[in-house]
């Protein structure tokens, strides 16, 4: 008998110190996750302070021929091979490539090619765009500039971006702005990966961990489940308040 509950007791033991290595193995992703969040908002702000404007979320262009696509992380072709890093890689520095990965997400991206993946950007305010396919400035949606974000420390500006067919890297606001599907806005929500919490960077450069995913304005039950995957994926808020940077 003594034997049984010693066996039973030692078993015991170690699952729950293989639990708690595991919490410890999350806490240390959750970390470098945020890490790379905070320089990616540093990388983000620089370019910022040079231009007036954050970078672009995603634009269109040939040059020599080539159509490009040219996003917040990556410059790719129409075939969805990488051409080049994007802006926040120029401004972030040395070894700034791996800091598009997120550390908790293995998946694909829903841009083919991207080499790391797992993060998404405030396009709905911060980062303009080109409709598909339009080259050129013509017809770009420009975002808020620099100079006139005032609520810094409360606007979202990078997170864990999340949907239903893995990972995206457009941050949407649900009161839609934009004027886009609301199939797009529900596909460009955040993960709740890190514990059951979202981890974002904010314009003013700190980062913290939100964990209330939220259903927004315009939900119902195919737009949660077949595009968002509520409760996996959600917004910050149900309307516009921790995406408007002013």
């Amino acid at each position: 008998m003594e034997v049984v509950f010693t066996v039973a007791a030692i078993a015991a033991l170690s699952g729950l110190t293989l639990l708690a290595l595991s919490g410890v193995r999350a806490s240390g992703r959750s970390a470098r996750c945020l890490n790379n969040l905070r320089q990616m908002a540093l990388g983000a702000n620089s370019y910022a302070l040079a231009h007036d404007y954050f970078p672009a979320a995603i634009r269109y262009e040939r040059r020599d021929g080539v159509f490009r696509r040219v996003a917040w992380d990556w410059v790719t072709s129409a075939a969805g091979d990488v051409i080049e890093p994007g802006a926040i890689w120029r401004h972030a520095g040395l070894g700034a490539g791996e800091i598009h990965q997120c550390p908790e997400y293995e998946g694909p991206s829903n841009f083919s090619g991207d080499p790391f993946t797992g993060y998404n950007y405030n396009t709905s305010y911060l980062g303009g765009e080109a409709p598909f396919p339009a080259t050129g400035w013509d017809r770009f949606r420009f975002g808020v500039p620099y100079s006139a974000c005032n609520r810094s420390s409360t606007c979202a500006m990078f997170g864990d971006g999340g949907w239903a067919a893995g990972a995206n890297k457009f941050m949407r606001a649900p009161e839609n702005s934009e004027r886009m599907p609301w199939s797009i806005i529900y596909g460009g929500g955040q993960a709740f990966r890190h514990h059951g919490g979202t981890n974002i960077a904010f314009i003013d450069g700190h980062v913290g961990r939100h964990a209330d995913a939220r259903e927004g304005v315009r939900a119902t039950p195919e737009l949660l489940r077949r595009f968002m995957a509520f409760p996996s994926n959600g917004f910050l808020s149900d309307d516009d308040r921790a995406y408007r940077p002013r």
